[in-house]
């Protein structure tokens, strides 16, 4: 059994700032250090988990010490076929505390080796989440100091290829905004039938 490896679970989708300051910190404690992509079929995912491989491994392409994989099931199940010992989480606020001690809690119980290590981002990325990077960058908003720059780009390439095919935050706004204004000419219409 390798006593220096451990797992950084995740989605990913994107990678962002705050994943990389994590996962540079835990290559300097730990001998390996496994960043696994979670294969999950029930959401639907900005990036492929193909897409979400090549952008981590070129993120991480400096850090000898740093594997990239994917894995499906159950995490503890996935960190015994690796034979590691200790899974890496990060939590930014009281909210994600209680949401990792369960998951802790429920780990140690199915895998009572299996330890978990909690670290603090650094205070600048405190508040970020993948969930609201897609966000702002669905909605036009500029992404450039959440995310590194590869990632930056890629986002780009997702959104004019999604407002090209009328898929796009911006395309589904300006739908609504004319299904409202649609909706607004037949109310109008209908009230001028009646008084005449």
């Amino acid at each position: 059994m390798n006593k220096g490896l451990a797992i950084y679970p995740g989605s990913f989708d994107p990678t962002t700032n705050g994943h990389l300051d994590l996962i540079e910190r835990g290559a300097k404690i730990f001998e390996e250090l496994v960043v696994a992509i979670l294969r999950n079929s029930e959401k639907v995912p900005m990036f492929s988990v193909a897409e979400r491989l090549e952008m981590l491994r070129e993120l991480t392409a400096h850090l000898k010490n740093v594997r990239i994989d994917t894995f499906d099931g159950l995490m503890v199940e996935y960190a015994k076929s690796m034979e590691a010992i200790c899974i890496l989480r990060g939590i930014r606020a009281i909210s994600d505390y209680e949401y990792e001690l369960q998951m802790a809690l429920m780990n140690r119980k199915l895998q009572p080796g299996l330890e978990t290590v909690f670290m603090m981002p650094a205070a600048k990325y405190s508040y970020l989440s993948s969930r609201l990077v897609r966000e702002v960058a669905q909605l036009g908003g500029p992404v450039d100091c959440l995310v590194p720059d590869l990632v930056v780009q890629k986002l780009r390439e997702k959104m004019d290829v999604a407002n090209k095919f009328g898929d796009g935050a911006g395309s589904a706004r300006e739908s609504e905004a004319r299904a409202a204004e649609r909706m607004s000419n037949e109310r109008k219409t209908k009230s001028r039938k009646k008084k005449s």
